[in-house]
């Protein structure tokens, strides 16, 4: 385990009562089982901004691009007064080192997506982004993000989760081996993983590694970071994660006896069938590669994304 991940979240979703109503929206898989191995950095914009708790709702109004901010009964617009305290609260926000942010959906200032936009024609959109939202991915495009409520998906969740891991060890890298034999050590770490999510930008990153010594460093670094992060936004499937599966069975071409190479094709094809969840073929590939001691797959990142207590893999 690397030091907690530090994780920009909606206040409510820990259970501070600053909703306009006066509760709170308290997620106990983000404070009990996620928040054993993160940090959180709490933001209210509303609260944060000036309002106070409890307060009128508040809605977006006008074109969804370009909203304002306004109480839904006197229609007062808090739209400057909102967007001058993120100004300020996104320079400290780049201070914290975030590796993600957890927001809360439906809000007019924190969620993500398909909000309410009442149109000055009256007619309301569902296509509108949070203020505050949309300003924080725009300040911080290579930064994870996802809604609390989406985060009941799992196959949402494992993906975010993923990304959050993953960014955190890039920052790693960044700080103790920014290196050209950095990078190559971490892109061999994490070649299945890229490649379960997406195998264009796996060959993609192949190609850019192998021509870092004509590379400006700087640039190199930049280059496969956009690429890391662009592979890893993008969700794995069935297919892809069987694919990954056989090519670490190459690995085991000269170790596994054939009732075991038999019992991995089935538990495999039991994986296929949806019989059985992810964990459990790499439950079994695990076991092999302490069994057969298969030093490069022993540091694959597929192997081990996240913390096992997660239960991310346990799905159907």
């Amino acid at each position: 385990m690397l030091k907690p991940i530090k994780i920009g979240i909606s206040s409510c979703l820990l259970g501070n009562t600053v909703r306009y109503d006066g509760g709170h929206s308290h997620d106990r898989f983000l404070t009990q089982t996620l928040g054993l191995f993160v940090e959180y950095v709490p933001v209210c914009p509303e609260v944060e901004c000036g309002m106070p708790t409890p307060r009128e709702a508040l809605r977006l109004m006008g074109d969804a691009d370009n909203p304002r901010l306004v109480t839904q009964k006197t229609a007062v617009d808090k739209t400057e007064q909102m967007t001058t305290w993120m100004n300020g609260r996104l320079k400290e926000l780049s201070k914290e080192d975030l590796c993600g942010f957890i927001f809360r959906s439906k809000s007019p200032s924190n969620g993500l997506y398909r909000i309410r936009v009442y149109g000055d024609d009256g007619i309301v959109k569902r296509n509108g982004t949070g203020l505050f939202a949309k300003a924080f991915t725009t300040a911080f495009p290579r930064i994870p993000v996802e809604e609390a409520g989406r985060l009941n998906d799992p196959k949402l969740r494992e993906n975010f989760i993923e990304n959050i891991f993953s960014l955190q060890r890039w920052r790693k890298l960044f700080d103790q081996n920014k290196t050209l034999g950095g990078l190559v050590e971490f892109h061999t770490q994490n070649k299945l993983l890229i490649l379960s999510h997406n195998p264009e930008i796996y060959r993609k990153m192949g190609r850019l590694v192998a021509q870092g010594k004509s590379c400006d460093l700087e640039q190199l670094f930049d280059a496969y970071e956009a690429l890391f992060l662009k592979a890893l936004s993008l969700q794995t499937t069935l297919k892809k994660n069987i694919n990954v599966l056989h090519h670490i069975m190459g690995y085991f071409k000269k170790n596994l006896t054939s009732d075991e190479k038999q019992e991995l094709l089935s538990i495999i094809d039991q994986y296929r069938s949806g019989y059985v969840p992810l964990i459990v073929p790499i439950t079994l590939i695990n076991h092999y590669v302490m069994k057969y001691d298969q030093p490069w797959l022993n540091v694959q990142t597929y192997l081990k994304p996240h913390p096992f207590e997660l239960k991310l893999r346990n799905y159907f």
